[in-house]
């Protein structure tokens, strides 16, 4: 659905921004103990404010079905990004909305991530994107702390060794600018995510960072 996000967007100058950037999604986080959380009714300019084809993803953190669908629906999103705690049977309360879920790789490795696909399987609540990110103890996301790479590269493999089909691998945790292109190279996913990475101050972008970054992970996809 998008090679390149940039998550965390507060403001309709920073949308403007992305949207000039190449970035061709952006999430908008409605988890309020984020430093970047937007109210779902700041969002609309914001939506209004982004070229129709970027992807808009709409980040929740331990929401109930009913105000994640109705967020969703009002703001007209394209994609429903879970970064909590939510569990598989959480998936099919959404209504066949598309889902990118989101995992932060602990001591465990894939482990946990690949119980949790086959369960979706099981289900029939495959989400349509996996995201994984870095673990950080209470933070849910935007820690600015590199996830693992050496894991995150083994992510089809293992999946595909247990019969569970793998969905486009997303990589975030810690991304910048500088190591993009590294991470592209090393690990293969479909797309790439950052918050933290290209920020001036939590929840405002700097759009030469933003810039930067999207020029980084373009070249390092036309590589691969």
């Amino acid at each position: 659905m998008f090679r390149v996000k940039i998550c965390g967007i507060t403001n309709v100058d920073d949308a403007t921004a992305v949207g000039r950037s190449g970035a061709d999604a952006v999430g908008l986080n409605f988890f309020p103990k984020s430093p970047r959380y937007l109210a779902p009714d700041r969002a609309e300019a914001i939506v209004e404010a982004l070229p129709p084809q970027v992807v808009k993803v709409g980040l929740f953190v331990n929401a109930d079905a009913k105000s994640v669908c109705r967020t969703f629906d009002r703001l007209g999103l394209d994609l429903i990004q879970l970064h909590g705690d939510e569990p598989p049977e959480f998936l099919s309360q959404l209504g066949n909305r598309p889902v990118m879920r989101a995992f932060r790789l602990s001591d465990a490795g894939l482990a946990p991530v690949v119980e949790y696909l086959d369960r979706c399987r099981q289900l029939a609540c495959m989400p349509e994107m996996v995201l994984i990110d870095a673990m950080v103890k209470g933070v849910y996301g935007g820690s600015g702390q590199v996830a693992d790479w050496d894991v995150a590269k083994r992510y089809e493999a293992e999946l595909s060794a247990a019969n569970v089909p793998p969905p486009p691998l997303v990589l975030a945790g810690g991304l910048t600018p500088d190591n993009v292109a590294e991470a592209i190279r090393a690990v293969r996913p479909a797309a790439v995510d950052t918050a933290s990475g290209v920020e001036s101050a939590p929840g405002r972008k700097d759009p030469t960072a933003v810039e930067a970054f999207v020029r980084a992970a373009a070249g390092a996809f036309e590589e691969e």
